[in-house]
């Protein structure tokens, strides 16, 4: 069994250094809010009082933060924990943040001697507690190789994108196709009520059509279509809307430092930005059907 450190106890890094704990290993925690330190020390995850701190008990390494910049600040900056890490940790950032980041913190580590991957997930809160996340591993083989055996405790699916920043990337091109195909599902239901067709018989049809898509039968935005969706429970989330509309945002970020024109993603972006200072951040995303269709509300 191996000495975890894991930094970031919130929504998600809470359920998986609690899974980490159940497989038998010991996790020494730091979060800066005091609600998600409580909830994490009553599952058996040790504290300590800072990133570093935690780091420097452990080989290995967890982080699920924010954005890019608590990236680097945790392991770059004042947060210190590639300063006080043992030699030969590893390192295994689970945040969903740009691409130059993740290289920039990676090419860090790599520099004092230290392995690490990127690997982002998808799944959100319930597949965080279930253990059956996705994740998408971006780092070189050896890294992958060594952070393994610790990723599929806390996730249902491991796939190796390739070299480092590769997760975040697979994990930006992913929820791109997922907004984007959000948006046209909500825009082709409503089209066809309005057009005197019913929202099941056109789910009946395209279901098994050409229009068939992942979202469409797992997440579709017209209540009562299928049973996973949010649209069935008021759109209380299950992936929010702020969430989306923040990896979106990474999408294109990356196009422009690609120098790739991705029109549909920005347009996607566009409405979700829109609908996020709409005050509707904290609704599921699939929710943007109501903002196509106001008509819903």
């Amino acid at each position: 069994m191996a000495d975890i450190a894991f930094i970031g106890l919130g929504n998600m890094g809470g359920p998986m250094a609690a899974n980490l704990v159940k497989a038998g290993h010991r996790v020494i925690g730091f979060d800066p809010v005091p609600q998600a330190v409580e909830a994490a020390r009553g599952k058996g995850i040790e504290i300590a009082e800072s990133a570093g701190e935690a780091a420097s008990q452990a080989e290995v390494v967890f982080s699920m933060l924010p954005a890019g910049q608590h990236v680097r600040a945790v392991y770059s900056g004042a947060g210190e924990v590639i300063a006080k890490a043992k030699p030969g940790t590893l390192f295994i950032d689970s945040s969903t943040i740009d691409v130059a980041s993740a290289r920039a913190v990676e090419e860090a580590a790599s520099a004092a001697g230290h392995l690490m991957v990127d690997a982002p997930v998808s799944g959100g809160v319930a597949g965080a507690e279930a253990g059956t996340l996705t994740m998408m591993v971006g780092g070189s083989d050896a890294a992958f190789d060594m952070a393994k055996p610790f990723l599929e405790i806390v996730g249902g699916k491991v796939v190796h994108a390739g070299g480092p920043g590769n997760g975040q990337v697979a994990k930006v091109c992913n929820n791109m196709i997922l907004g984007i195909s959000m948006i046209a599902i909500s825009e082709a239901f409503t089209l066809a009520e309005k057009l005197g067709l019913s929202p099941e018989k056109l789910f009946e049809i395209s279901s098994t059509a050409s229009g068939s898509c992942w979202a469409m039968l797992n997440h579709n935005p017209v209540p009562d279509i299928v049973p996973t969706s949010a649209a069935n429970r008021g759109y209380v989330p299950g992936f929010a809307a702020g969430m989306m509309h923040k990896d979106l945002k990474l999408s294109q970020e990356a196009a422009a430092q690609a120098g790739v024109a991705t029109p549909m993603g920005a347009e996607a972006t566009a409405l979700y930005t829109m609908f996020v200072n709409a005050g509707r951040a904290d609704q599921d995303y699939t929710a943007i059907i109501k903002f196509i269709d106001p008509t819903r509300e």
